[in-house]
């Protein structure tokens, strides 16, 4: 835990000195967090993290295409037909969205052992909660724990 704390204030640091803009920390962040909890080689992060980084990418877009095609909808006044397609659609979108995740598992059995790659989820949601209560601590001193 020592070594990732200082591992973390090296990189706060180192990032705010080259003023990269928030998403790039967060991302650095995300990274040294990742590769701690999961105890990566040298080797295994040089394999991990372009399949990780590419699925990112991947899950990503769809994020955003799931967002832009309901972003002009009034739900309140689509017709019977409309509902039916928006649905067809959400399939579609869980359909691609598993198949990202599918594939992501099958491109890491290849690089890292299968106990890491059940450790991922753990360690992505731990560092969401982390970054969620770092958040709320700054932007919102006055909350208390819940």
């Amino acid at each position: 835990m020592k070594h990732f704390s200082i591992l973390i204030l090296f990189i706060s640091l180192s990032l705010n000195t080259f003023g990269q803009d928030k998403d790039e920390k967060i991302k650095a962040l995300k990274t040294a967090y990742i590769t701690e909890q999961l105890n990566l080689t040298k080797a295994e992060a040089e394999k991990f993290w372009p399949i990780y980084n590419a699925f990112e990418i991947e899950k990503n877009i769809l994020k955003d295409e799931a967002h832009k095609d309901r972003s002009d909808v009034d739900y309140s006044k689509i017709t019977e037909a409309e509902a039916n397609s928006l649905l067809d659609e959400m399939i579609a979108l869980n359909n691609r969205r598993s198949n990202i995740y599918n594939n992501l598992i099958i491109d890491l059995k290849k690089v890292i052992s299968a106990k890491k790659i059940v450790l991922l989820k753990e360690a992505e949601y731990n560092f969401k909660k982390k970054m969620f209560e770092e958040y709320r601590k700054r932007h919102h001193p006055d909350c208390k724990g819940k």
